[in-house]
């Protein structure tokens, strides 16, 4: 996306993430899904393990409540759960772009987390 973040309508361009909360019975990981035209988070996994299937559960979510989304671009970290084989073919299934910032441009997370 080019640190380019913005997008002229809905399911256009999504941002995506994982972060690691600390609960008094251990960790829990977050993977969130954000549309950029509305800033909602429009999917999203919770898991005690932070492995390709958080991410993929999340993308699966993101599509069964927005629809049609062929043609979106899933921008995200180098992670390597975005970069898992897995992760890539739901990508394909459900026909979204992925696209992942370069190194160490901590500003691409910026986004997400705001």
């Amino acid at each position: 996306v080019r640190r380019d973040f913005t997008a002229t309508g809905p399911n256009r361009l999504w941002l995506t993430d994982i972060t690691e909360h600390a609960t008094s019975e251990g960790k829990l990981y977050l993977c969130a899904i954000k549309d950029v035209f509305s800033k909602r988070i429009v999917g999203y996994s919770i898991d005690t393990r932070m492995k390709s299937r958080l991410a993929v559960t999340a993308l699966n979510n993101a599509v069964a409540r927005r629809g049609r989304v062929t043609g979106c671009i899933l921008h995200s970290d180098r992670g390597s759960q975005f970069r898992s084989r897995k992760f890539v073919w739901a990508l394909d299934r459900h026909r979204i772009v992925g696209s992942i910032g370069r190194v160490g441009a901590a500003g691409d997370n910026a986004a997400m987390e705001s």
